[in-house]
């Protein structure tokens, strides 16, 4: 794994919670799922029950990843961060 991809990851991961307004739900969803893909891989455990309405969201954003190698996911959640980051400073 590159060092450059993982040092703009750990960068963007501390610059988003510098963000003045948090994302929409969609969003934060493709941002929890790309975190957890860069720093854990593929998911695992079991689907949360049906009225855990958030963890079975959170668990069906991350598995939708499966198969996307961590580096992948470590340049997309940069570029996600940035996006978000010019946005918010327009």
């Amino acid at each position: 794994m590159s060092e450059d991809v993982v040092a703009r990851f750990q960068q963007a991961a501390e610059a988003v919670k510098g963000l003045s307004e948090s994302p929409d739900n969609e969003v934060l969803l493709k941002l929890y799922a790309l975190y957890k893909q860069a720093t854990k891989g593929d998911c695992e455990g079991k689907r949360p029950g049906m009225i855990d309405f958030v963890g079975r969201a959170k668990f069906d954003a991350w598995a939708a990843l499966a198969g996307m190698a961590q580096e992948a996911a470590m340049e997309e959640y940069a570029a996600l961060v940035n996006a978000l980051l010019e946005a918010d400073s327009a």
